[in-house]
């Protein structure tokens, strides 16, 4: 056996990890890993002592050694204390299936609190009969060979056993959870409250099956009414890491207090950022100027805070950024990438600081087209951070304190423009709502974000550093994720040319699809009622963006490469585009290392799930704080516009506020309606009514649920009978009427 003392090099004999070096003849760590590796069942600290001869105050040190090798990511904590390597797992773990195809199954580690994302595990079942589907949890037995991992089924465990979010009520003698999901079925009943009273928001452990299915309350979370509690649900709900480990938070610090090392210093121009009032990071500036030696062409520079200056690979730092994958923004609180020491301090580009950035160089012709770019790290000081709406008010008055700096850059931003505008990107603008607080948490006002030319200033300046990025690596040959945005699929195209034809709008499936396909009927359809609708369903027949270390354009920008560069502070992928500039450019420390390179892949769908999983998060705590919002207009009658159709009944969002709400069929009256798929219509069989995707109506609000998001709506005037005066419906143009083929044999028109 080796000396610890050989590990630590000539230097590293001091302090007390050379008084345990004195004292103990351990084994090296590489000597642990490669035993553990050759053991059929899982080992502990006990049966590492007893591999390797130990007693007495050997066993004190090879703790020591034990818990450094886990600090250092080299071993990691499994059930019951045992040990396995970091980065792995345990020699007998709890999966869940996620892929079934001809190559076989799949399976992801049913909780994984590693660096990155999970591995993907090779299930082997025994027995000629495949009875694992996707969604199955099984414990599993796991063996390693060749780099990857194979899982060999011990035991089927029940779905249910996942935590369940919910609130306590009463029932009865016995307590019941209610859950916060909205596609819940059932609650569930209690068996031990712990210290969790009515009316608190909780997880719960379920137990058994069918009926006799109760669960166990794990964690009290609090009044879920309260202030910010919406955002909690949908943290918790998710499954979003937000609380960070001391040991990141100390490597936070530490490497703030880094320095900025040499760079470039462009600290003599007036760089600004542009941002939401209410941004909670600046991690993009900008700056223009006219070329003096050519007429008509700009030199343009985007500054990308330097977050790989701060988060090198491999550290816990890294581990548990690259494990959230991004930030997640609600309107009451942002669960951040990076700890705040970073994110809104050190690494946010204030206004009158010095900030490491790394800077894109643009040289920009008079069409609009990147002649060439250059990366470098550099040092900037922004004179200013300013709002949207004040950027724009600066440059529409011609005057204020910082109008000749966006002069400039609102003149570049006219050639990017006209190059945008000769792109034709896909020309789908959906509003965004935003949920203003008071002081005290609570929502003081729901509104429709507005979108102002300043807007679409910094998207372009943004895109064309993005394409920069993606280009600079192409050239040096090096490691890029892409963002990826394919075009859409044969099926998604057939249904839309079905769809379309109701309202008769032609749609050729033989011609060439590009992004101006679409812009053809959204401005031919822009002045019709059903406008809003129409470009819903257009995007819905787009296919969703991901990111990925292999290049399928991007569809919707019209871009044939494209990768995301500037927001390093609260995405990870743009953090590994920036590790692989600093490498290719050779612009110093913090670059890509084989590791990263190696897990590309990986990280790719890793970082494409959290995305996928906090817009789902964002998206649910608005419906909470629009229904909370509502929950005080229930009983008034409001102006909506129906979102979408199907046989059980319609769903209408509020006018100018969102929050989709259920219009039950059941509660449309006496008369019989039947539903064309087809069309997406549903139609009175005796009045002909009917009720379509983007009709306007008044409806009364009956329920708002804040804790699920949910509503409810009906027609203002009851049940809708004969009798009963008809809410007022604007009349929407649609297509083929219910009676022309729908009407199911055996029912007469006016006959129910």
């Amino acid at each position: 056996m080796l000396h610890l003392r050989l590990l630590m090099g000539a230097g590293g004999g001091g302090g007390k990890w050379g008084m345990m070096a004195a004292m103990a003849d351990l084994p090296t760590p590489q000597a642990i890993l490669d035993w553990i590796k050759t053991q059929p069942a899982a080992v502990g600290k006990r049966e590492i002592a007893r591999a390797f001869g130990l007693h007495g105050a050997d066993k004190i040190a090879l703790k020591s050694l034990l818990k450094r090798m886990q600090d250092d990511g080299q071993l990691d904590l499994g059930p019951g204390r045992t040990l396995h390597k970091g980065g792995g797992l345990p020699k007998v773990t709890v999966l869940r299936i996620v892929d079934s195809s001809d190559a076989g199954l799949f399976a992801v580690p049913d909780r994984w609190d590693g660096a990155g994302p999970p591995p993907r595990v090779r299930v082997l079942e025994r027995g000629k009969r495949a009875v694992l589907a996707i969604g199955d949890r099984v414990l599993a037995r796991i063996e390693e060979a060749g780099g990857g991992y194979t899982g060999f089924p011990m035991k089927l465990l029940p779905k249910s056993a996942e935590f369940v979010l919910g609130i306590v009520r009463k029932d009865g003698l016995s307590h019941r959870l209610v859950p916060v999901d909205k596609k819940a079925r059932f609650d569930l009943a209690l068996s031990e409250l712990g210290d969790a009273q009515l009316g608190d928001l909780v997880l719960a452990e379920p137990h058994g099956r069918g009926s006799a299915m109760h669960g166990r309350v794990v964690e009290v979370l609090g009044d879920p009414f309260a202030p910010r509690a919406f955002s909690l649900i949908a943290i918790h709900a998710k499954g979003i890491p937000h609380v960070f480990s001391a040991e990141t938070l100390e490597e936070a610090d530490a490497n703030a207090e880094r320095g900025l090392g040499p760079r470039e210093d462009l600290r003599h121009l007036p760089f600004l950022t542009i941002d939401p009032a209410d941004a909670r990071d600046h991690d993009d500036a900008v700056w223009a100027a006219p070329d003096d030696e050519n007429p008509g062409y700009f030199n343009a520079i985007v500054a990308i805070a330097d977050v790989s200056w701060f988060v090198r690979p491999g550290g816990s730092l890294d581990r548990e950024a690259r494990a959230r994958g991004n930030s997640v923004y609600f309107p009451d609180r942002v669960v951040p990438m990076l700890p705040e020491r970073l994110s809104a301090d050190v690494c946010s580009l204030v206004a009158g600081e010095d900030r490491g950035v790394l800077a894109c160089h643009l040289h920009i012709d008079a069409q609009g087209k990147v002649l060439r770019q250059r990366f470098a790290r550099s040092v900037i000081r922004c004179t200013v951070n300013i709002a949207y709406e004040e950027a724009q008010a600066s440059h529409d008055a011609g005057s204020g304190e910082h109008f000749a700096t966006l002069k400039p850059l609102w003149e570049c931003w006219a050639l990017l423009k006209a190059a945008r505008d000769k792109r034709e990107p896909l020309a789908i603008n959906m509003p965004e709502r935003r949920v203003v607080l008071d002081e005290k948490g609570r929502i003081a006002s729901i509104a429709l974000r507005e979108t102002i030319p300043a807007n679409q200033l910094i998207e372009d300046f943004m895109i064309a550093a993005n394409v920069a990025a993606a280009k600079a690596l192409e050239a040096k040959k090096a490691a890029c994720m892409y963002r990826d945005h394919e075009s859409p699929s044969r099926e998604k195209l057939v249904a839309l040319k079905d769809w379309l034809e109701t309202f008769d709008i032609p749609f050729a499936l033989g011609q060439v699809i590009k992004p101006a396909t679409f812009n053809r009927i959204l401005t031919r359809t822009k002045d019709e009622d059903h406008a809003t609708q129409v470009m819903e369903q257009v995007l819905r027949s787009q296919t969703q963006a991901y990111y990925s270390p292999e290049n399928k354009g991007h569809f919707g920008l019209s871009l044939g490469s494209y990768a995301h560069f500037t927001s390093p502070i609260r995405r990870y992928a743009d953090l590994i585009v920036h590790r692989s500039l600093v490498s290719a450019w050779g612009l110093g420390e913090g670059g890509i290392d084989d590791a990263g390179q190696a897990a590309m892949g990986r990280t790719a769908e890793h970082v494409s799930l959290t995305e996928r999983r906090a817009m789902e998060a964002e998206r649910d705590t608005l419906d909470r704080y629009v229904a909370a919002y509502l929950s005080e207009k229930v009983g008034e009658v409001m102006r909506t516009r129906i979102t979408g159709v199907a046989k059980f009944g319609f769903f209408a969002q509020v006018d100018g506020l969102g929050g989709d709400g259920l219009v039950p069929v059941s509660t449309l009256g006496d008369e019989r309606f039947v539903y064309d798929e087809d069309a997406r219509v549903l139609e009175g069989i005796e009045t002909g009514t009917r009720y379509v995707a983007g009709q306007r109506l008044d409806l009364r609000l009956v329920e708002a649920n804040p804790i699920t998001g949910s509503l409810r709506f009906e027609l203002p005037f009851g049940e809708g009978g004969s009798e009963t005066p008809r809410p007022r419906v604007d009349r929407v143009r649609t297509g083929r009427r219910v009676g022309q083929s729908r009407v199911p044999r055996g029912i007469k028109r006016g006959r129910r």
